[in-house]
């Protein structure tokens, strides 16, 4: 789903989100965005270091089990929350803007009000895309990172994303919304 944000029709970056065309609200901006299939699947598949920002060692929260799958899907994870030292056997980092290595997507476990200190720790870092996770929704945060030049995600799960389109999780019969004749390449079996 692509909402060119002003950018031009031949603009890459994306702002996405899910549709909400059955449940429409005349409070929140709405993007058509007919290509967002396309678009998730490029952001997963070029951008493999998540800089995963709240991230938990607590088993049992959301940011964990969605870092050790990604982890465990070949993504390299860099744990960011100055409570730990280590996060899933990685290093953890007090901010952004103290990890030494390059980061490609930034991965928000943050309450809403805090993700435009962490949009511009993104774009200061050179990160490509600031991915917002489910009930998070910073439009300014977003606007901010797309005229940096970043794709914005907001209010989707990155582990659940991966699964639709990636995991295969469409032939464990959950209806993922993608329809194909073809079993994906990339699929195991």
């Amino acid at each position: 789903m692509i909402a060119d944000g002003g950018r031009g029709e031949g603009s890459k970056k994306a702002d996405l989100r899910y549709n909400l065309d059955t449940v429409r609200s005349p409070f929140l901006p709405f993007f058509l965005m007919p290509d967002d299939i396309q678009t998730l699947r490029r952001i997963l598949r070029e951008n493999r270091v998540i800089a995963v920002v709240g991230l938990s060692a607590s088993w049992h929260r959301p940011s964990y089990f969605a870092a050790k799958y990604m982890l465990q899907h070949g993504y390299t994870i860099v744990p960011v929350n100055p409570a730990y030292q280590e996060v899933l056997g990685q290093k953890c980092y007090a901010s952004l803007r103290d990890i030494p290595s390059k980061v490609d997507m930034v991965d928000c476990f943050r309450k809403t009000e805090e993700i435009m200190a962490i949009a511009e720790a993104a774009v200061a870092i050179g990160a490509k895309v600031l991915w917002q996770q489910l009930g998070v929704t910073n439009e300014d945060a977003a606007r901010a990172a797309r005229n940096a030049g970043l794709d914005s995600v907001m209010d989707r799960c990155v582990k659940i994303e991966h699964a639709r389109l990636f995991g295969g999780l469409n032939w464990a019969g959950v209806n993922t919304g993608v329809i194909s004749a073809k079993r994906p390449r990339w699929l195991p079996y």
